[in-house]
């Protein structure tokens, strides 16, 4: 299993992730650690994506500081499109469509992943 102390070695963001999967919710105490490490490392933004959907899952409300982080570090380096799409249903929910406008008021992670994946959409 992964220490804490290997990932200052991790060079893409999934010894981290796995970090996080095998020690949730105990690692909460290390959360900025493992997010700066996160944002050091994923250069396309699968393993924060990845780090972000896990969490919400697991705890939205105690991990809400860092799941804001994770996406806006998703959002940043994922270019492609590739990993940012499934943070649309699985963290504002199935019914994020009836409510983008309102959603692309309140949150500004939301407003920038919706007008990636939607911009050739004329209606959004």
């Amino acid at each position: 299993m992964i220490e804490l102390k290997d990932l200052s070695h991790d060079t893409d963001g999934m010894a981290t992730y796995d970090y996080i999967v095998n020690h949730v919710p105990d690692c909460v105490v290390e959360m900025d650690y493992l997010t700066e490490n996160l944002l050091r490392t994923d250069t396309n933004g699968q393993f924060l994506a990845s780090s972000a959907r896990f969490l919400n899952s697991i705890d939205a409300e105690t991990f809400r500081p860092w799941i804001y982080r994770l996406i806006e570090g998703a959002i940043e380096r994922d270019r492609e499109r590739r990993y940012i799409g499934t943070l649309l249903e699985s963290i504002w929910g199935t019914g994020y469509m009836e409510r983008a406008e309102t959603l692309k008021k309140e949150d500004d992670n939301f407003r920038r992943i919706f007008k990636r994946i939607y911009q050739h959409q004329p209606n959004h």
